[in-house]
């Protein structure tokens, strides 16, 4: 029986999807880490227009990024039905956990990597290294992400050298909780 489930599911990933603009978005399921409302944030001077801010994550600073931003779509207030996923993101010199802000989770899909199509190219101006693809799935286009790539770990708070921050992590915990 193991081995049955084995083969039904080699070649196939989960992928939680959600909602942005009408629009449905996938990422890898093992990138999740949690699903959340939103909670207030603390702002960071000089941030990119796409990172709201920062939450303290059970001691664990996490920077939050909203994707309507990102993506340049139009904004959208945030309330209690707003939606944060928390993902871990993999870089080549770490990993770090990053809300990513959407407007509604939708399913957790099942899709065989032979489902997947290239996604089209844009040409210059338009990044796409960060699509790994597009599938159909009942009926509906989804866009699949790689979460990786979709953060620039240079921009983030902290930036990719990482430099200071355990101690601004130590801070912002200690203010928060105070």
């Amino acid at each position: 029986m193991k081995d049955e489930v084995a083969e039904m599911t080699e070649g196939m990933d989960q992928y939680l999807t959600f909602m942005l603009d009408g629009e449905e978005y996938g990422i890898n399921i093992l990138k999740v880490m949690g699903i959340q409302g939103w909670q207030k944030t603390t702002m960071i001077p000089n941030a990119p227009s796409s990172v709201v801010g920062l939450i303290n994550l059970r001691g664990e600073v996490v920077p939050i990024v909203d994707l309507r931003k990102h993506f340049n779509l139009s904004a959208n207030d945030y309330h209690a039905r707003t939606v944060v996923i928390i993902v871990r993101v993999a870089q080549p010199d770490k990993e770090r956990t990053v809300g990513l802000v959407v407007d509604a989770v939708s399913e957790v899909y099942n899709i065989e990597s032979s489902e997947i199509r290239q996604a089209p190219e844009f040409g210059d101006g338009v990044e796409g290294e960060y699509i790994k693809g597009l599938v159909l799935v009942e009926e509906k286009m989804v866009i699949l992400l790689e979460i990786d790539r979709l953060i620039d770990w240079g921009r983030l708070p902290g930036g990719a050298s990482g430099e200071g921050e355990d101690e601004q992590q130590e801070e912002f915990v200690a203010e928060s909780a105070g």
